[in-house]
């Protein structure tokens, strides 16, 4: 049975080559963010012929059609996972790498009533935050601040995971 990802590149149209399935399903089962060369590594696995420069072209055709977004989580790599219709941020620990996908309706109700401020309709945004541990003591080297709001964590994982 096709992955999700593999319908939607059918879906638009997308020739679909034994490699670019592989690619596309591996990227399905993906539960963290991972970086082109941790791609190749989990596609290689199940076919030893993909090459990397396979990856990348597949990865930037999946980004052009849609299908992909492409993540900078600050570690001078580009991420990826794939384009959902459900929104959500990301929580990134510096320290680890871990990313957090999360929602807050408090943040998205600030970030709409600050374009209608200033006279615009929100139509997307993203938001990426960036954080280290808070110690049993409640303090974070370089970190200040409170939590307020609801936040719920819908998952977390090393961001490109955790298999170099």
């Amino acid at each position: 049975m096709p992955s999700r990802l593999e319908r939607l590149c059918i879906e638009k149209g997308l020739k679909m080559t034994d490699q670019r399935r592989i690619i596309a399903r591996v990227l399905s089962e993906a539960q963290d963010h991972p970086d082109v060369e941790l791609l190749h590594k989990r596609a290689s696995q199940v076919d030893p012929g993909i090459s990397l420069a396979t990856v990348y072209r597949t990865v930037r055709l999946f980004e052009e059609a849609s299908i992909l977004e492409r993540h900078d989580f600050g570690d001078g790599r580009a991420r990826y996972e794939e384009a959902k219709d459900d929104h959500h941020d990301h929580l990134i620990d510096i320290q680890s790498g871990r990313v957090i996908e999360f929602t807050n309706e408090q943040i998205e109700k600030l970030q709409k009533g600050v374009a209608a401020e200033l006279g615009y309709r929100l139509v997307g945004h993203r938001l990426e935050l960036y954080a280290v541990p808070i110690d049993k003591d409640g303090t974070a080297q370089n970190a200040t601040g409170s939590e307020t709001g609801t936040t719920r964590a819908k998952r977390s994982m090393p961001a490109g995971g955790g298999e170099k």
